[in-house]
């Protein structure tokens, strides 16, 4: 059996496939239960964060594997495979062991060195083993993998090289100021009551903030969070729990709000977000797009003549006939001629070019399908000798008109998104959410701390290797010192039937020397075909020692199967 993982990530997908691609819990649970009933896999963990999402499988066939698992993904996450297909990853043995180990130092996090995802790689695991799907081999892994991230987080100054994703979104919103002096004396709505949510509560806390609103489906839960962060030795933060309901008023009321739920639709529409911006500041939440129309008419420039322009003398456009077109548009350029019938056009495009209109059908006498050709093949012509129907007026210089300060901070950590992301266009508010997050992260410096980081994993790989394959040869190595002491036992009852009046203390004497004969003849070869086995390339020892002492492959498969029952028995907590 061997290690596999196929997924999808901040990495490899965007934010809209991640988004729609996102797992409920019970639908993590169902893939965990499918896959471990699917042929090639014997083993199963769900890995799935805001931003990747992870199928861990012990395969027997890696082909099949891969197909297998990929198609399970698409069927659970409802995206089709050949939608899904581009932006998935595979890992396979060692490189799947890195990956994950990575994964848990925050090497490959969307903001560098974060610690958050220890947390949700213990829930993926314990997930796991609570539906039994997490065997010896999973179950290793992950907890190594726990292992790795406490130790690159203990042992280097990772934590330096980024920040959790609560306080690079904060820092995000502040836009460059300190989060501490950005947030003093603000009030704060945290919608959601989960580990990102109270991760963002607490920060907010200790930012300084002074109050936070804590909403929730589940009520009590709300409550809990309210009651630490209240009762909190290093903050003396106003907190109370509302229900969902009061979202909307505790909204207009707020200054920043944070929401992470689990909630596959939005959870604040842009008309939400409007009416309550609206509610603070008594003036309409207006788009950035219409603010700048505004700016433009007030700074005295002369917007592009529209339909009703007069400007445009002797152009064979019936200005009238389109009154409905908006304003801004050059009725020499492009976008005046469409609709045109061909000789309209034509009379268009000499006008545009500054010769005279010339009516092709008085000129011919021919009307209908012909004269459209002509007119057509005539207009071609003039395209292809300027190039395009010629702009003579260049468009009117755009006003940058600066954004109004926020009166409305968000934060959506969510995803799927809890925020309509259309309120990235309103006014008077900021919105950062799971892509804009992405976006400002991509260049983030790295810290030297993460090559030191890297090599902890590389060395870390290497041991969890040698372990599995020293491991892989254990019940070989057991079945032939079972074999031994079969052996052994054997000829202590034929010596007993050859000397019956063997007394009890030689008869113990002599099964004593022969086991210790056999242990120091099995002891050097053993220890050293565990050593070999451990390095690249060992598997193989196992098969050589089956066949030099002639074992039994079932013998050995139940000797594995009963070590497996016992780590499954006696496994910690994740």
């Amino acid at each position: 059996m061997s290690l596999l993982v196929v997924g999808l990530s901040h990495r490899s997908a965007p934010v809209s496939v991640l988004e729609r691609a996102s797992l409920s819990t019970g639908a993590q649970l169902k893939l965990l239960q499918d896959t471990v009933a699917a042929e090639p896999a014997a083993e199963a963990a769900v890995l799935a964060t805001c931003n990747r999402i992870e199928l861990y499988a012990d395969v027997d066939k890696f082909h099949a594997g891969v197909a297998e698992l990929s198609t399970l993904l698409a069927q659970h996450s409802g995206v089709g495979l050949e939608e899904l297909t581009p932006y998935l990853y595979v890992h396979y043995e060692d490189r799947a062991v890195h990956h994950l180990f990575s994964v848990a130092c925050g090497l490959d996090s969307m903001v560098v060195g974060e610690g958050q995802i220890l947390g949700q790689i213990k829930d993926s695991l314990a997930r796991a083993q609570d539906l039994h799907t997490a065997g010896r081999l999973l179950n290793d892994l992950f907890q190594q993998a726990l292992r790795v991230g406490k130790r690159a987080h203990s042992e280097t100054g990772i934590d330096r090289a980024g920040q959790s994703l609560v306080t690079f979104g904060l820092e995000q919103l502040s836009a460059g100021a300190e989060v501490q002096q950005w947030a003093r004396g603000k009030r704060a709505l945290v919608i959601g009551a989960g580990s990102m949510s109270s991760l963002a509560a607490a920060t907010l806390a200790r930012a300084g903030v002074a109050e936070i609103v804590v909403a929730n489906r589940t009520f009590e839960r709300a409550e809990r969070l309210a009651k630490i962060l209240s009762e909190g030795d290093d903050t003396d933060v106003l907190a109370r729990a509302v229900p969902m309901d009061s979202v909307p008023g505790e909204l207009t009321r707020a200054d920043v709000a944070v929401s992470c739920t689990g909630a596959t639709g939005l959870v604040l529409t842009a008309d939400a977000v409007v009416a309550s911006v609206e509610g603070r500041t008594g003036a309409p939440a207006v788009e950035d797009t219409a603010v700048a129309d505004t700016a433009v008419r007030e700074a005295g420039e002369t917007p592009l003549p529209g339909a009703g322009s007069a400007a445009d003398e002797n152009c064979p456009l019936d200005l009238s006939s389109v009154s409905s077109v908006p304003s801004g548009f050059s009725v020499m350029g492009e976008a005046a001629v469409a609709g045109m019938d061909a000789a309209t056009l034509e009379q268009h495009g000499a006008w545009a070019a500054g010769g005279t209109a010339v009516d092709r059908t008085r000129e011919t006498g021919r009307s209908g399908p012909e004269a459209d050709s002509e007119l057509i093949g005539a207009l071609a012509a003039t395209a292809t000798r300027v190039g395009r129907i010629p702009e003579r007026r260049r468009p009117e210089p755009v006003v940058e008109v600066p954004r109004p300060e926020p009166v409305l901070f968000l934060l959506d950590l969510a995803m799927p998104r809890d925020v309509d992301a259309a309120v990235h266009r309103l006014a008077g508010v900021r919105l950062v959410d799971i892509e804009s997050l992405a976006d400002a992260s991509a260049d983030a410096p790295m810290a030297a701390d993460v090559d030191m980081v890297r090599r902890i994993v590389a060395d870390e790989v290497a041991a969890f290797g040698a372990a599995q394959r020293a491991a892989h040869i254990t019940p070989t190595v057991v079945a032939l010192r079972s074999m031994a002491a079969d052996v052994v036992a054997g000829e202590i009852a034929r010596l007993e039937g050859r000397l019956p009046g063997l007394d009890d203390k030689h008869r113990a004497e002599i099964t004593q020397t022969v086991k210790r004969v056999v242990d120091k003849l099995l002891h050097a070869p053993t220890v050293r075909v565990k050593q070999l086995a451990a390095e690249p390339g060992g598997a193989g020892y196992a098969d050589a020692l089956r066949t030099l002492f002639d074992l039994d492959q079932e013998t050995v498969a139940s000797v594995s199967r009963a070590e497996n029952s016992t780590t499954e028995k006696n496994r910690g907590p994740a």
